[in-house]
């Protein structure tokens, strides 16, 4: 038996950078384990594939439709990162039942608070363990290229010290994806970071099964399109929610290619979306209805319509916010390829497609 399964979700990571940097403990990993390309969940945010990814479920089933919403009943709108509004098990809480232990290390608080519940042990770069910080040092600033290594690092830590755990979900923040484009030296440094601190992890933990992904991958962006101002010319008042909206402005500026609209007259829904759909830099529209039953998201947390932006487009509002010089962002269908990785598992008939499916196997094959 493996001494732990090891999950690493490597926020931003398109396939793109892999491509581009090298890598050498992954791809020796990849070559005695496989390597291929997935897709995400929609939207391709942070907090939706990673509810998915541990609850091996859709955003229709665990609730989390976005980073960010509009809470109906009430016109307030919230940030999703607390783990009650996660509706379905998670394998941390399925671990829990049958009597195994889990570790989640996080480089965003926001995960820590959200995905924790049921865990065993919990830290986060911005939250850490005083007895970690001793060992390998005070955490890098969020907003830097060394975080993420930290990360990796205090997880092995914690698992030689406090192990073996049966599992460890390692996930990392995508400040440097959203800041360098994978042909750039920055972006080596950080694959490096990683890479070293996951061949480290995997030498000092031999037996483990390890399996690797991303929450979304991550593209240029050189538009910005106001949706609400769109309908306004044509006399249709709504109110425009930014989904990729959390505290971590620096990585985007609440700019994503991916928005809910609520409109303060659902009667005008047809006219509405005709608008929208005839709007240069949209992609496509679907009512509410249609992005429950096509995109499988939670019905009661998603907008009256939602817009999908062609590929090097954002949503926002002018009066707001700014379009940064070199924005680089997601949550759109074009950030939907990711990595799926694994090793030393007991992969044999079971078939990854999305990153969801990590989830899936810890569920069927680890906690069965």
């Amino acid at each position: 038996m493996p001494e732990s399964t090891v999950i690493i979700c490597v926020d931003g990571l398109d396939p793109e950078y892999l491509d581009a940097c090298e890598t050498p403990n992954l791809r020796e990993l990849a070559r005695k384990g496989f390597l291929k390309t997935g897709r995400s969940m929609m939207p391709s945010v942070t907090n939706v594939n990673n509810v998915s990814l541990i609850t091996a479920s859709y955003p229709e089933s665990h609730g989390i439709s976005s980073n960010y919403r509009l809470v109906r009943e009430t016109g307030e709108e919230i940030y999703m990162e607390s783990s009650e509004y996660i509706l379905t098990e998670t394998i941390f809480q399925r671990a829990a039942k049958v009597g195994k232990t889990s570790l989640i290390v996080t480089s965003k608080d926001k995960l820590r608070t959200l995905l924790t519940d049921g865990a065993t042990l919990a830290l986060s770069s911005e939250q850490p363990l005083d007895w970690v910080v001793k060992e390998i040092g005070e955490p890098p600033p969020i907003y830097s290229l060394e975080v993420n290594g930290w990360m990796i690092r205090a997880g092995d830590l914690v698992m030689s010290r406090r192990g073996p755990f049966d599992i460890v979900y390692l996930t990392t923040t995508d400040y440097a994806m959203h800041t360098y484009a994978p042909d750039e030296p920055e972006s080596q440094q950080h694959l490096t970071i990683l890479d070293d601190a996951i061949g480290d992890l995997v030498a000092h933990h031999p037996d483990v099964t390890l399996l690797l992904t991303a929450d979304h991958g991550m593209s240029s962006k050189r538009e910005m399109v106001d949706l609400k101002a769109a309908l306004s010319k044509y006399g249709i008042a709504a109110r425009a929610v930014p989904i990729i909206k959390d505290r971590y402005t620096v990585h985007h500026s609440n700019l994503g290619g991916f928005m809910f609209v609520y409109l303060d007259h659902i009667s005008e829904t047809p006219e509405a979306a005709k608008v929208l759909r005839e709007t240069t830099g949209v992609d496509y529209v679907l009512t509410r209805e249609e992005a429950a039953d096509e995109l499988r998201l939670h019905y009661e947390r998603i907008g009256d319509l939602v817009v999908n932006g062609t590929k090097d487009v954002v949503f926002g509002d002018p009066n707001e916010v700014e379009l940064p010089p070199r924005l680089r962002s997601h949550a759109s269908t074009y950030e939907q390829a990711i990595p799926l990785l694994g090793y030393n598992g007991d992969f044999d008939g079971f078939t990854f497609e999305e990153n969801r499916d990590l989830g899936r196997y810890v569920f069927e094959r680890v906690l069965a």
